[in-house]
């Protein structure tokens, strides 16, 4: 009975839907309000990358440049086995003492380059001098054997090459810094004012034999100070020995020597007896006086003024 019971009919508008739509669901769709602003600032930020980067690209202003390729640099490894350091290695790795000796050697062997090392090395300074002056004489007192007597013959064995060699520096020394080698007299006189003082401390002996090296010392020192005086006194009015206090510095080297300076101490006097006038030590007799007057005069320009001319013979 069932299959005999007649079906509603289907309205037409059905088959119309289904036609156009057969597989779409019939649910409505729901839209968040997250995904849309998602969306949205996607295509946003779509779009701002687009005009960032079509801006600069697309300007004639900007040309790309290629970056070249990274290189890497390896220090190149030397080959392994032995050899010799080069001249300026091996020259860093010397002393003082050594490399001297190295260079006297090589000049004793080749006098050529040794005039050659002369010319080209600079000029000895005071200090330097002096300095190796002092080096002698340190190495002097350190010879000095312990205990007894310092003044004895045996002291004066034990210490005599060191003596020596102290006496032998100061007699190269010395002329290298007076006149006509050294030109500027305050050089010469700094140079004989520290040797001076050196030789003050060469020690005495008991036996007067033993001091003749030392009397010798002062006698070529005093020779030395009156050449530069005399020099000094050509050059400017000998304006140089007025400054530096030298007429007292060598009066008590002269007081330490125990007079062995005097002949350099009158010759200093007269030089500054001259351009003092004649009121300067070393001119105290009547000729001294008319020779500073004539001095004055010259210098103020009345010489000759008042004086009567004569006329005749003489």
């Amino acid at each position: 009975m069932n299959s005999l019971v007649a079906t509603p009919p289907v309205p037409p508008h059905f088959y119309e839907y289904s036609r156009l739509s057969p597989s779409r669901p019939m649910s409505t769709p729901t839209h968040t309000p997250t995904s849309s602003r998602k969306r949205k600032a996607d295509d946003d930020s779509h779009d701002h990358d687009g005009r960032m980067s079509a801006s600069p690209t697309n300007s004639p202003a900007f040309t790309p440049r290629s970056l070249p390729p990274s290189r890497t640099f390896k220090r190149a490894r030397p080959h392994v086995g032995g050899r010799p350091l080069s001249l300026p290695r091996l020259l860093e790795t010397l002393d003082t003492e050594t490399l001297r000796g190295i260079l006297r050697s090589v000049c004793d062997r080749h006098p050529t380059l040794a005039e050659e090392v002369v010319q080209t090395a600079p000029r000895p300074s005071v200090a330097a001098a002096l300095q190796v002056l002092r080096n002698y004489q340190s190495a002097l007192q350190s010879s000095f054997p312990l205990g007894g007597n310092p003044e004895s013959d045996y002291a004066y064995n034990r210490v005599r090459q060191a003596l020596g060699n102290l006496l032998d520096a100061l007699s190269d020394f010395t002329p290298h810094f007076l006149p006509p080698n050294e030109t500027q007299a305050s050089t010469s006189l700094s140079y004989l004012d520290g040797a001076t003082e050196i030789i003050h401390s060469l020690p005495r002996w008991s036996t007067p034999q033993n001091n003749i090296e030392r009397d010798s010392a002062y006698d070529e020192i005093c020779k030395a100070w009156i050449l530069v005086i005399r020099e000094a006194a050509k050059r400017g009015g000998g304006i140089q020995l007025q400054y530096g206090g030298w007429d007292q510095k060598l009066a008590k080297h002269n007081q330490n020597s125990g007079g062995k300076l005097q002949a350099a101490v009158n010759d200093l006097a007269s030089s500054l007896g001259w351009m003092h006038g004649p009121d300067a030590q070393g001119f105290g007799s009547p000729g001294g006086n008319d020779l500073g007057s004539i001095r004055e005069q010259l210098l103020s320009g009345t010489y000759g003024l008042g004086t009567p001319v004569k006329v005749g013979p003489w």
